[in-house]
């Protein structure tokens, strides 16, 4: 039986909206996102993936605007696998299909408040220049089959990659009972090196 003073988990809200994108050389995208965890965390409302709508660049500015809403509410029992936020951009390329312009990710703040995060995109790269020709030929570009592969250390050293554009995600973190279990989430005081 659980006692409300004493917590078996600590709860995690993600809110926020991934604000927008920089991407020089292109138009017309938009962007899935998904989370990424480890084994002793669950979500617990929310949405755990989603895709934005398709923005264009205004005449005025070159940055692309999706405003889109975060709100997810996670638990666990140990800040190990604390969460990602994975992004991947598409849009269409000459012939008109959809390819990937950029994948990205992030952990969700470790601290209560107001954060913003700028994270940097990048696309795998075709290892032969024939690949490269038939790539752009037959419309399809070096892609990973799952994103939240990018999350993950494991196998990404010998992928050959190109930075490619920023995307701009706000946060807005709470926290509940990780002090009660023992972790304390105050504010980091600047170390003098």
């Amino acid at each position: 039986m659980e006692t409300t003073g004493n917590p078996s988990v600590f709860l995690l809200t993600v809110n926020g909206q991934i604000e927008g994108a920089n991407f020089p050389d292109y138009d017309n995208l938009y962007c899935k996102y998904c989370y990424v965890y480890g084994h002793d965390w669950a979500p617990t409302t929310g949405l755990e993936e989603g895709i934005t709508q398709i923005t264009s660049k205004s005449i005025q500015s070159h940055r692309l605007i999706w405003n889109f809403p975060l709100e997810t509410t996670f638990k666990s029992t140990n800040p190990s696998g604390w969460p990602q936020l994975v992004v991947s951009v598409y849009g269409p390329d000459v012939f008109g299909n959809d390819v990937v312009r950029g994948y990205g990710a992030t952990h969700i703040p470790f601290t209560p408040g107001q954060h913003t995060r700028t994270i940097p995109m990048f696309v795998p790269e075709p290892t032969w220049r024939l690949q490269k020709f038939t790539g752009w030929l037959l419309g399809r570009r070096p892609e990973y089959t799952d994103p939240k592969v990018v999350a993950q250390g494991e196998g990404r050293e010998v992928t050959r990659v190109r930075s490619q554009g920023f995307v701009t995600v706000s946060f807005h973190i709470m926290t509940k009972d990780m002090k009660k279990m023992g972790y304390d989430m105050g504010p980091s005081t600047p170390s003098t090196v």
